[in-house]
């Protein structure tokens, strides 16, 4: 396989993980009325830093940006294929070739210190979800989340070793 189709691969299945989150939250919105992240707030967020705003004490007070659902979701979609590379970094050509559950699990859940101590304290939300209103819950939606996350991954590596993209 070539480094092209590697960096490809990768690239899948970080966008296959959240699509499966994405449809997950979707679910948990329609069956437990759970709200799903508001990838507006995050681009109202991720757009305010420029101005030297990095944390923000509410989300909904904060300075609106201009496209900023295009920002969140954007963001969104490029952690997620930032995450596939990371995959591929530690776990090299031969997990792409043949596939195995725990590395994507593994590295979702390492991967929570991203929510826990940087996005949420970046929101006004504090550590771990300390500042929400019930921060087990919050913490909990996010492990579950990303262990989600971790496993579209899994599942999008078997599609594309199934299918002989991942041979090149």
């Amino acid at each position: 396989m070539t480094g092209a189709n590697l960096f490809i691969d990768a690239s899948l299945i970080g966008v296959g993980g959240t699509v499966a989150l994405d449809l997950w939250a979707l679910l948990m919105a329609r069956m437990l009325n759970m709200p799903a992240i508001n990838w507006a707030m995050v681009g109202r967020w991720i757009g305010n830093m420029p101005r030297g705003q990095f944390i923000q004490q509410n989300m909904m007070t904060a300075r609106p940006v201009r496209g900023e659902a295009a920002i969140g979701w954007s963001a969104h979609y490029a952690i997620g294929i930032g995450y596939g590379w990371l995959l591929l970094a530690l776990r090299g050509p031969s997990w792409f070739a043949q596939p195995t559950l725990f590395p994507p699990l593994i590295l979702s859940w390492a991967l929570l210190v991203a929510p826990y101590f940087i996005m949420m304290p970046g929101m006004g939300s504090g550590t771990a979800g300390s500042k929400t209103s019930s921060p087990n819950l919050t913490r909990l939606k996010s492990v579950i989340g990303h262990s989600v996350f971790g496993l579209g991954m899994y599942a999008t590596g078997l599609v594309l070793a199934g299918s002989g993209m991942a041979d090149g």
